[in-house]
């Protein structure tokens, strides 16, 4: 076993520095490799919406975040795009609900590009006419997503089990609510989110720390600064989904369901024993290895993507089970006995140690790429934790906590389903639908 461990600690190493001004510095050397992937994250997603800092209550309304993502690619001296172009690095950058990142991979020139990633996220330059011409280029990438069904299906979900909580707002907002988006309000979010102590930055590849740091130091990241005192503002929810369901059509071919299960917000000091408890239950339950998949994909009832996710973030935990149905009654109704059965009878031990294997190997997968070592070094900060206790409190996993799991979670009324039908064929059924009487 301390053999194991061991294996597992070096599989998994990495260094860790915290600077002066409160960065998170994390990296990952993989000598050998010809390339580089450096993650620079904060703190701030679609859902920090509502905040104090400094005793100051800041409201803002949908897709700030993601608004501001690209916007810190812009400054006063040109874009951090065109300044990529020069020394050949891959940059991106993404929003999701609880996080912003900024990313780049490089085979050359990585200190230039390390320079670039650092200077723009460290310098926000906004103006009222930037912000109007940016509101036109996120209002069509808006108007795409609307045409996509798996976005549509994960935000109606949403919107029905939560009353409250942002995690029901399209992260990249509305038309109408990046419209009233303004400079004070992105500088208000810079100044609470990207100060260095609420950021990480993890670096994957053919680097060493003493080459990280030097970035960080040219970047002024060496010198204390001071950390804005902020509190973000959330309203409780209760467990009965806000609605049971709804209904509506999209130029689909065929019809799309999704039921979701709202359950108890995580405790941050078992976060992630939460979550991989959250991913093993989908697994068990609807995974490619189990009954029902099988059954409902032998007998034609569904298409091969069907199957479950989770999402944890504060205050909100949640199960959703979607994919394509000509039949999505009959589905939902398969998958409620599945659930009730294997609640009833516990989990099967040969499924249980397969999902648990799936699940080992799809995380040692993620070290052995620089893309796949940083980005995993993020998330893993991002819930105070390491890749390797993560895989550690895996392993301690049992079947017996699973099934204890089960006796609570996945309850048919705190449940709402999401039915999208090919445009033409129920457009008079549009709206809410009514939860099933016993």
């Amino acid at each position: 076993m301390h053999n194991t461990q061991e294996i597992l600690r070096q599989t998994a190493a990495f260094e860790k520095t915290v600077l002066p001004s409160g960065l998170t510095v994390l990296v990952r050397p993989m000598p050998g490799y010809g390339s580089v992937h450096a993650e620079y994250a904060t703190r701030f997603g679609s859902i920090d919406r509502e905040f104090t800092v400094d005793g100051k209550t800041v409201k803002l309304p949908a897709g700030v975040a993601h608004f501001l993502e690209h916007k810190m690619f812009e400054s006063e001296d040109g874009d951090a795009f065109s300044k990529y172009a020069k020394t050949g690095a891959n940059a991106n950058a993404f929003t999701s609900f609880d996080q912003t990142c900024y990313i780049f991979t490089a085979t050359r020139n990585v200190d230039e590009s390390m320079d670039v990633l650092l200077g723009m996220v460290s310098s926000p330059y906004f103006t009222a006419e930037t912000i109007q011409k940016e509101q036109g280029i996120i209002g069509q990438e808006i108007r795409m997503y609307d045409d996509n069904v798996d976005w549509r299906m994960l935000f109606a979900l949403c919107d029905c089990l939560y009353e409250y909580h942002p995690i029901r707002s399209d992260i990249a907002g509305t038309v109408e609510s990046i419209a009233e988006i303004t400079p004070e309000m992105l500088y208000a979010c810079t100044d609470a989110f990207y100060s260095p102590a609420n950021m990480v930055l993890a670096v994957a590849g053919d680097t060493t720390m003493a080459q990280v740091l030097a970035a960080c130091a040219r970047a002024g990241l060496d010198k204390p600064r001071a950390m804005p005192a902020v509190q973000r503002v959330q309203r409780p929810e209760e467990l009965t989904p806000f609605k049971p369901g709804c209904q509506f059509t999209m130029s689909i071919a065929k019809p799309c369901i999704g039921v979701g299960f709202k359950e108890k917000p995580l405790a941050s000091e078992d976060r992630v024993k939460g979550e991989i408890l959250c991913d093993l239950l989908s697994e068990v339950i609807c995974g490619g290895m189990t009954p029902l998949y099988r059954k409902l994909y032998d007998e034609g009832l569904v298409n091969p993507g069907f199957g479950g996710e989770y999402l944890a973030v504060d205050g909100c935990c949640c199960l959703l089970f979607t994919g394509e149905s000509e039949q999505p009654e009959l589905v939902r109704s398969l998958l409620l006995e599945e659930i009730a059965r294997v609640r009833r009878e516990g989990v099967d031990e040969e499924l249980f140690t397969l999902c648990k294997n799936q699940m080992y190997g799809e995380m040692l997968e993620t070290l052995e790429s620089v893309t796949g070592a940083a980005s995993s070094l993020v998330t893993s900060h991002m819930r105070g934790t390491t890749i390797a206790e993560s895989i550690g409190t895996l392993a301690a996993l049992t079947k017996q906590e699973v099934d204890e799991a089960l006796q609570t979670m996945l309850l048919e009324e705190h449940s709402a389903t999401v039915l999208i039908l090919p445009a033409g064929d129920g457009e008079e059924l549009e709206g809410e639908l009514e939860q099933d009487e016993e």
